[in-house]
Parts: C-alpha cells; sequence; structure tokens
C-alpha cells in the first residue's frame, strides 16, 4: 500500500521516471507473489501425482486435491485485464522441477503409510513423467 501512495505522489509531482522504476518494481511484487502460490500448489499437484503412480491407485480425495491444485494454479497465472498468463510453459515447468524434490519427500511421508524413504520412493517413479503429466493437466 506504501508504494501506491508513493506512487501517487511520484506522479502528482511529475517525477515520472522515478514512477516508473517504482511500476518496475510492483511488478516484480506481484509476479513473485504469484510463483510463490503457483509453487505452492504444484507441491500439492506433484505429491498426489507422484502417491498415485507409486502406488498405483487413487482416492477421491487425491483427486479431489489434483483438480483444485490445478483450478488454483490456473487461476493465478491468469492476466485477467490484458489476457494471456503471468507465467508460460516452460516458466511453469521450471516451478515444478524446482518443486518435485519438496513434493517427493512429502509423498514419501504419505505413499505406502511411511514405509519408504524418499530415494526408495524416487525409484518407484519416472521424474520426468509425473512432470509432463502435472503440466499437461494445468495446460487443459
Amino acid at each position: 500500500m506504501e508504494e501506491l501512495l508513493e506512487l501517487r505522489q511520484l506522479l502528482e509531482q511529475g517525477k515520472i521516471p522515478e514512477a516508473l522504476l517504482l511500476v518496475d518494481e510492483l511488478e516484480e511484487m506481484i509476479l513473485s507473489d504469484k510463483i510463490n502460490k503457483i509453487d505452492s500448489y504444484g507441491v500439492i499437484l506433484l505429491i498426489h501425482l507422484i502417491k498415485q503412480k507409486a502406488e498405483k491407485r487413487s482416492t477421491r480425495s487425491w483427486e479431489i486435491s489434483i483438480e483444485n491444485a490445478v483450478r488454483e494454479i490456473n487461476k493465478i497465472n491468469k492476466r485477467r485485464k490484458f489476457g494471456g498468463v503471468y507465467l508460460n510453459q516452460t516458466e511453469l515447468m521450471e516451478i515444478l522441477q524446482q518443486g518435485y524434490p519438496v513434493a517427493l519427500k512429502r509423498a514419501a511421508l504419505e505413499a505406502f503409510e511411511g514405509r519408504y524413504e524418499t530415494e526408495e520412493l524416487a525409484a518407484m517413479v519416472e521424474e520426468s513423467e509425473i512432470l509432463t503429466h502435472a503440466l499437461e493437466l494445468i495446460q487443459k
């Protein structure tokens, strides 16, 4: 909020270059917030896809969590006024790739009632397959 007040003051004072720098800062802040939220939902999505693949089954709860994560990622990523998206397919894949190790650790705690270590669970699934499937769900 402080930034908006500062932006108003700069514009009222006719300090356009300074105002534009502040606009750039605000855009970075907004994008960073969106990336963090997409990352969080991406991890949830990956956890359930890993569990599905490893256990070769699904539950209604996992399906709902997957649908919810995909819906939230798409909602956060959508540019409402200008159309399009904040993050393209490549950038979304990068976020999923970064979140995969976290998702794998959390899935290891949940899958098979936590009987397997992260490395053992990793051997049961193909990372690239999980990531590709996650991106396909988001892109639908």
